[in-house]
Protein backbone atom coordinates (compact mmCIF):
# COMPACT_ATOMS: atom_id res chain seq x y z
CA UNK A 1 0.00 0.00 0.00
CA UNK A 2 1.20 3.54 -0.78
CA UNK A 3 0.03 6.33 0.50
CA UNK A 4 0.29 10.02 -0.44
CA UNK A 5 0.16 13.30 1.36
CA UNK A 6 -0.26 16.56 -0.42
CA UNK A 7 0.87 19.48 1.38
CA UNK A 8 -1.01 22.47 2.31
CA UNK A 9 -2.28 24.52 -0.47
CA UNK A 10 -3.01 28.42 0.07
CA UNK A 11 -4.07 31.66 -1.69
CA UNK A 12 -1.94 33.38 -3.70
CA UNK A 13 -2.29 36.38 -6.05
CA UNK A 14 -2.36 35.76 -9.95
CA UNK A 15 0.98 36.46 -11.25
CA UNK A 16 2.48 34.79 -7.86
CA UNK A 17 3.87 31.44 -7.12
CA UNK A 18 3.22 28.39 -5.37
CA UNK A 19 4.53 25.37 -4.72
CA UNK A 20 3.20 21.95 -3.48
CA UNK A 21 4.79 18.67 -2.27
CA UNK A 22 3.64 15.66 -2.43
CA UNK A 23 5.08 12.73 0.57
CA UNK A 24 4.82 9.00 -0.41
CA UNK A 25 5.31 6.56 2.30
CA UNK A 26 4.98 2.66 1.81
CA UNK A 27 6.66 0.84 -1.29
CA UNK A 28 9.58 2.52 -2.73
CA UNK A 29 8.91 5.15 -4.51
CA UNK A 30 11.73 5.40 -6.96
CA UNK A 31 9.03 2.31 -8.18
CA UNK A 32 6.39 4.68 -9.62
CA UNK A 33 5.93 7.26 -12.31
CA UNK A 34 4.05 10.33 -10.70
CA UNK A 35 1.40 12.80 -11.65
CA UNK A 36 -0.25 15.77 -10.68
CA UNK A 37 -4.10 16.54 -11.51
CA UNK A 38 -6.50 19.58 -10.06
CA UNK A 39 -10.12 19.41 -10.17
CA UNK A 40 -11.71 23.03 -9.98
CA UNK A 41 -15.51 23.00 -8.43
CA UNK A 42 -18.19 21.97 -11.26
CA UNK A 43 -15.39 20.55 -13.44
CA UNK A 44 -14.09 16.88 -14.04
CA UNK A 45 -10.30 16.25 -12.75
CA UNK A 46 -7.84 16.99 -15.58
CA UNK A 47 -4.14 15.96 -15.92
CA UNK A 48 -1.30 18.60 -14.73
CA UNK A 49 1.48 17.14 -15.07
CA UNK A 50 3.88 14.24 -14.71
CA UNK A 51 7.06 12.87 -14.07
CA UNK A 52 8.78 9.54 -14.94
CA UNK A 53 10.25 6.72 -12.01
CA UNK A 54 13.56 8.27 -12.79
CA UNK A 55 12.85 12.07 -13.46
CA UNK A 56 14.08 12.32 -16.47
CA UNK A 57 10.85 12.36 -18.82
CA UNK A 58 8.16 15.15 -18.02
CA UNK A 59 5.00 15.85 -19.70
CA UNK A 60 2.60 18.70 -18.84
CA UNK A 61 -0.87 19.39 -20.14
CA UNK A 62 -0.35 22.38 -22.61
CA UNK A 63 -2.59 25.07 -19.99
CA UNK A 64 0.64 24.81 -17.83
CA UNK A 65 3.61 24.24 -19.86
CA UNK A 66 6.13 27.05 -19.45
CA UNK A 67 4.50 28.37 -16.00
CA UNK A 68 4.49 24.58 -13.91
CA UNK A 69 7.55 22.77 -13.13
CA UNK A 70 7.00 18.86 -11.85
CA UNK A 71 10.04 17.29 -9.95
CA UNK A 72 10.68 14.43 -7.74
CA UNK A 73 13.52 13.82 -4.78
CA UNK A 74 13.93 9.78 -4.74
CA UNK A 75 16.23 10.08 -2.03
CA UNK A 76 13.22 12.27 0.70
CA UNK A 77 10.37 10.01 -1.03
CA UNK A 78 8.85 13.68 -2.31
CA UNK A 79 7.26 14.57 -5.15
CA UNK A 80 7.14 18.77 -6.29
CA UNK A 81 4.71 21.15 -8.20
CA UNK A 82 6.37 24.19 -8.56
CA UNK A 83 3.84 26.85 -9.82
CA UNK A 84 4.48 30.27 -11.41
CA UNK A 85 2.75 32.45 -12.87
CA UNK A 86 -0.21 31.36 -11.75
CA UNK A 87 -4.02 32.37 -12.95
CA UNK A 88 -7.50 32.75 -11.91
CA UNK A 89 -8.30 29.26 -14.24
CA UNK A 90 -5.49 27.72 -11.96
CA UNK A 91 -7.48 27.42 -8.64
CA UNK A 92 -8.61 24.18 -8.14
CA UNK A 93 -7.92 20.78 -5.94
CA UNK A 94 -4.66 19.43 -6.35
CA UNK A 95 -4.21 15.84 -6.34
CA UNK A 96 -0.86 14.13 -6.57
CA UNK A 97 -0.90 10.47 -7.86
CA UNK A 98 1.34 7.38 -8.30
CA UNK A 99 1.63 4.80 -10.86
CA UNK A 100 3.52 1.38 -11.16
CA UNK A 101 5.38 2.18 -14.11
CA UNK A 102 8.39 3.10 -15.29
CA UNK A 103 7.29 6.02 -18.34
CA UNK A 104 4.92 8.59 -18.33
CA UNK A 105 1.67 6.94 -17.73
CA UNK A 106 -1.75 7.31 -19.44
CA UNK A 107 -4.26 9.44 -17.10
CA UNK A 108 -6.14 6.19 -16.46
CA UNK A 109 -3.00 4.42 -15.02
CA UNK A 110 -2.68 5.91 -11.20
CA UNK A 111 -3.47 3.67 -8.88
CA UNK A 112 -2.79 5.60 -5.87
CA UNK A 113 -3.97 8.87 -4.55
CA UNK A 114 -3.69 11.57 -2.37
CA UNK A 115 -6.50 13.48 -0.33
CA UNK A 116 -6.17 17.09 -2.49
CA UNK A 117 -4.95 20.47 -1.91
CA UNK A 118 -7.12 23.43 -2.53
CA UNK A 119 -5.52 26.26 -4.24
CA UNK A 120 -6.95 30.07 -4.77
CA UNK A 121 -5.78 32.04 -6.72
CA UNK A 122 -7.35 35.58 -6.64
CA UNK A 123 -7.55 37.57 -9.34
Amino acid sequence: QVQLVESAGGLVQAGGSLRLSCAVSGRPFSSYAMGWFRQAPGKEREFVAAISWTGRTTYYADSVKGRFTISRDNAINTLYLQMNNLKPEDMAVYYCAAASTAGIPGSGKYDYWGQGTQVIVSS
